[in-house]
């Protein structure tokens, strides 16, 4: 759960901000901070990569087929990410650009650039050597610091559903320079605003 004291400063400064966004933060409450789900960097990056520019219907299709996949070869998904396998990945609905940037992953890792130690650096020189790995950018390198590394101090200014709630929740237009004043909890800030975003949609489909 998130320490106490970290939530009462996003209160404050949410309050000194804006009532709405202060009212949505108190109305979410103190979050957990789930750890991990991806045993390595690579793992995150190969998701995030198959990910991009889908919806998430659509990424979990394409992924559970990478899966099936795997397995009639006998391997796990990262297995089929190297050269020989891109037939298999283009039936599954991987486009060519994403294949050659999963082949990019996998080679990154074996030169020892995905390391532990990347939880180590400031995130602007991890983001640099993530953006340095075909299909890998900014918004990438920022979801990997935020939700592998748990860095607490990342504003996502890439990503539109954070950038939007608190352009929402504010009526302004700068949102870097209203994150900045959340420093250094701007990742805390975005899972708030995330949680806010999905409370806010409309309900589709029929309840179970």
């Amino acid at each position: 759960m998130l320490d106490p004291e970290v939530y009462h400063r996003l209160l404050t400064d949410a309050e000194a901000t804006s009532a709405p966004l202060h009212a949505a933060i108190a109305r979410i409450g103190p979050i957990a901070i789930a750890p991990p789900i991806h045993a390595s960097v690579a793992e995150r990056l190969f998701v995030e990569i198959v990910n991009q520019q889908l919806s998430t219907k659509a990424a979990f299709a394409i992924w559970s087929r990478i899966e099936v996949a795997a397995q009639a070869e006998g391997a796990t998904p990262r297995d089929l990410f190297v050269p020989g396998y891109e037939a298999v990945l283009r039936t599954c609905g991987v486009s060519a650009n994403k294949v050659r940037a999963l082949h990019a992953v996998r080679e990154a890792e074996a030169r020892g650039c995905l390391g532990a130690d990347l939880g180590t650096l400031p995130h602007a020189e991890r983001s640099a050597v993530l953006c340095g790995i075909r299909g890998v950018g900014p918004w990438t390198a920022d979801m990997v610091g935020i939700f592998h590394f748990l860095d607490p101090d990342i504003w996502p200014v890439g990503d539109v559903a954070a950038v939007g709630a608190l352009r929402h929740l504010t009526g302004r237009d700068d949102t870097t320079a209203i994150a900045a004043r959340f420093a250094p909890y701007r990742s805390i800030l975005a899972r708030y605003l995330w949680r806010s975003r999905d409370a806010a949609a409309p309900a589709t489909g029929v309840a179970a």
